[in-house]
Parts: structure tokens; sequence; C-alpha cells
């Protein structure tokens, strides 16, 4: 697809992951044992065939910029289009207004751009897909705009704080709604579209002119009426990285292997940024059931229904279950974890017993001594 610009766009971070994004932008929130939230749509885009690739920035953004670097994990590290890091319009956090604002003060490069169409995405909606699909459904229907969207149960999903949308019989949209009455089915907006580039560069500057700076409230839903706004049904997985209920719940379903193949190798695969570390050592004694575990962990104890990252250390009669332990965590001997969240470089001392709950984890922030 080299008629498409993709956006990445990471304006707004998601509040509700608390301790998580203390010291990181809600996209390099680690997940899955050795990944990254921002990995699925950078792959996404890389895997649908575009080339020119743009993350927008607001906040932590040295956490992106380490991250993905130059984009050579992804085959972005080229002399001419590739991956650009724009870092945010206004560095006054005080002053931000909305994404809008971003979109705006980075219209040059839009200008600048060859490519005809635009898929803007957020990252904190995971996923594998084509988004050659996409945009050729948006031809198709000679559409304005074409969102994404996934078909979602609410009584089985936490859907609070996310944007519904209703669609007539030939996929037209006809509301966008926030704050949504629970029922059975409701069609999820995955904060992905596509957008002919020159229509976008229009809306942004109508809506800055306005004092208008939300992407989705002011450019989709405020034109609803006035352009051919059509929804794109996506049946594949989904997970919505928004809490850290669900942070944890979408974490623990990677143990499911249909789960964990459909989501990292179907209909393509998923990269990362690449560390060479040594295979995992497993001491006389240890033992792993149902569990991740990534390169250059140390395992002396036991280890069950969990997710250990790179490097973590479990000491001689460590018993870790149903939890998350984020890179090179140490936990010392004779600890127990249970239903807990530790973020990077935790460590904890001999002894110790953490207990969380399925609904409500415990989360040990970055660089803790417990």
């Amino acid at each position: 697809m080299n008629n498409v610009l993709g956006i990445i766009n990471l304006s707004i971070n998601q509040p509700l992951l608390h301790e998580l994004t203390y010291s990181r932008a809600t996209a390099t929130v680690p997940f899955g044992g050795r990944y990254r939230l921002i990995d699925f749509v950078l792959s996404n885009m890389v895997n649908s065939g575009i080339s020119n690739v743009a993350v927008l920035t607001h906040n932590s953004y040295r956490s992106i910029m380490d991250h993905v670097g130059s984009g050579k994990e992804w085959d972005l590290d080229h002399k001419q289009k590739g991956l650009f890091i724009l870092p945010p319009a206004d560095t006054n956090s005080s002053s931000f207004n909305g994404d809008l604002q971003n979109f705006h003060g980075h219209l040059e490069y839009f200008s600048r751009s060859s490519e005809e169409y635009v898929i803007i995405s957020s990252s904190h909606m995971i996923c594998n897909i084509d988004y050659n699909e996409v945009v050729e459904a948006h031809i198709q229907k000679n559409a304005d705009i074409t969102v994404v969207y996934k078909q979602m149960d609410s009584a089985r999903e936490d859907l609070s704080n996310l944007i519904i949308v209703d669609v007539a019989e030939d996929n037209r949209v006809v509301s966008m709604t926030e704050n949504h009455l629970k029922h059975e089915g409701c069609k999820v907006f995955m904060r992905m579209l596509v957008i002919k580039k020159d229509l976008l560069v229009e809306l942004v500057k109508k809506s800055v002119t306005q004092n208008y700076y939300d992407l989705v409230r002011h450019v989709i839903i405020r034109n609803l009426h006035n352009l051919n706004v059509y929804a794109y049904e996506y049946t594949g997985y989904l997970a919505i990285i928004n809490s850290i209920h669900n942070y944890y719940k979408y974490s623990m379903e990677l143990l499911k292997p249909q789960i964990w193949r459909t989501l990292f190798f179907e209909p393509g695969l998923i990269y990362t940024k690449v560390k060479d570390e040594p295979p995992v050592e497993y001491a006389q004694g240890a033992s792993v059931t149902n569990s991740l575990v990534a390169n250059g962990c140390i395992i002396e104890g036991t280890v069950e229904n969990s997710i250990l990252f790179r490097g973590v250390k479990v000491g001689k009669g460590v018993v870790i279950k149903n939890s998350i332990i984020m890179q090179k965590c140490v936990i010392e001997n004779d600890s127990s974890l249970d239903y807990v969240i530790l973020d990077k470089d935790v460590f904890v001392t001999s002894g110790n017993r953490l207990q969380g709950e399925p609904m409500v984890p415990t989360v040990i922030t970055k660089s803790s001594v417990i």
C-alpha cells in the first residue's frame, strides 16, 4: 500500500493504567513477555505494506524513542519514507487541548507526504489486522471516513469509557456515542480509521480555527451528517488495554494457545525490538507450568499460570502464581506471589508474600524494593 500513510496517534494516554504509565507512555507498556503495545499497530501497518509511518507523541515520549529507534525491527529504517517520531506540537502540557493540536502542529509533514490515504490508529487497541481490507472497503464505498469496529458483548467485557458505533444496513455510521447504556451487543470503535489525506488536512485546519481539538468528537462525530462515514467490522481477536483490570485479563488470555497464535501470527507476525539474551536457565528442582517465560530468565523456584519477561530471576523456594513479572525483576528465596503485577526492575527480598485478587491484582511500581 504505497498510497497509504500510517499515523499512530499517541496524543491521548490511558489514565486508568495508573502505575504502568507513571514513567512511560501507554504505547510502551510491556505486554506478552517481550513486546510493547505499540509493536502491534506498527507491525500491522508494515505487514499491510505501509512504508511511511509517523508516530504522533504527547508525553513520556523518550520511552517511545528508546523502543522503536530507527524502526529497524519493523523494516522502516529507509533513506526515503520510513519511520518518523513527531514530538508534541507544544511541550507545555498545561496548554494541550486535544490530539488535533498535534495534527495541526505537523501539517507540514502531511503536505510533504505523497500518499493519498491516511490510516490513523491508537496503540491501546491491540489486534492483528490487515489494513488492506479496510482501505479496499473504504474505496469501494466511496467513503469520506471509514471507522473500524469490533462487535463485543457488554455482559462479558468492560466497555466503559469507549465509543459505541451504530451502523445502518449498508454499513453507514448513524451515530457514535460515549458513556453508553449497557446492552448485549456493542459495536466498539477501535480508534482506527481511514481518510483521504487532503480531507484530513482540511478538517484539521477547520476544526482548530473554530477551537475544536478532539479528532473523534470534532472531526468524525461532529461531521457524521455532513460526510459519508462508513464502518468496517473487524472479526479477529481484540484486546483493549485501557485499565489495570483489562491489562491483567488480556495478558492472562495469552496463556491460551489459540489466542496466543491468533494475536501474534494471524494474519501477520508481530515484531518487537530485538535484544540478544541467552535462553532460559532452569535450575534443578525448578517447576514451570502453563506460563510464558522470555529469554534471559533464571528459574530456581515454581512458576504457574504466569508471564515472565526478559531477565527475571526466581530464587529457590519461590512460588509465583497467576502473576505478571516484568523485565529484570528479582524475586529472592522463599517468597510467594499470587495475582501480582511487578513492573520493571522490582526487587522482592527473601520471604515476602504478595497477594492480590483476580479482579484487583496487586501492582508494584517500577524499580521498587519490597
